[in-house]
């Protein structure tokens, strides 16, 4: 709880990942990588409940085991390849009995994201009265620096400029979503159904905690990171 505010924290691991088989089960560093993401989210002083989604039993099993609740599994129909990322925190929010003021989705694939991340994120939820904040990270490539082809293969700037060669440090910075924190009134997420709307606050996290896991390198340059840290 926060200012007299209760907040939900869930963690959504379907079983279905095709870039890596049964990857947020997969042994990262001395655990399973829904691991990391249950245990910095345990730590949060903010976090009233924390729980998992997942349709899938062996997930659910480890789960369990590395600390995290697991009220209901999730209907398969959430769980497919074209199924919204914000489907699984609905079904969520409306199957629990108890309510929330705020619900805070952290996804598996963000296994360097610490406590004070999330916490630091939900602060800044709450401090602003902002409907909805998420986490960013300093794009690694400008947009003003990238191109469409053209048909035969010429290049198209995206946003349209005079030079290619304009220095990095007159171009404005620019910042992406790293995937790792996820935090909205529960009111708010209900009513849009996104997170990335105009009234959507930002909060910048480091590029060296902001890996997300993808495919099998990301995997492996998260665990390098991870046995540093840990001193593995």
């Amino acid at each position: 709880m926060i200012q007299g505010k209760t907040v939900l924290a869930t963690i959504s691991a379907r079983g279905g990942s095709k870039g890596i088989p049964r990857k947020n089960i997969r042994a990262m560093a001395g655990k399973p990588l829904i691991g990391w993401a249950i245990e910095e989210g345990l730590k949060s002083k903010y976090i009233d409940r924390l729980v998992l989604s997942t349709e899938d039993e062996e997930i659910a099993e480890v789960a369990r085991l590395c600390g995290a609740e697991i009220p209901f599994m999730r209907p398969g129909e959430l769980a497919s390849d074209t199924a919204s990322g914000v489907a699984p925190v609905l079904h969520m929010l409306d199957t629990l009995p108890e309510k929330y003021d705020y619900v805070v989705l952290l996804q598996p694939t963000s296994p360097l994201r610490t406590v004070e991340d999330i916490d630091g994120c939900i602060k800044r939820c709450i401090e602003h009265d902002a409907n909805c904040c998420i986490s960013m990270v300093e794009a690694s490539v400008s947009p003003y620096y990238t191109f469409h082809l053209t048909e035969d293969d010429r290049l198209k700037f995206v946003i349209e400029q005079d030079s290619y060669f304009t220095a990095r440090q007159q171009l404005p910075d620019t910042y992406e979503p790293n995937g790792a924190v996820y935090v909205a009134k529960c009111d708010w997420i209900r009513r849009t159904q996104k997170y990335l709307t105009a009234e959507t606050l930002a909060y910048v996290m480091p590029r060296e905690r902001s890996l997300d896991v993808d495919d099998l390198f990301d995997f492996e340059l998260c665990e390098m990171v991870l046995q540093k840290r840990c001193g593995l």
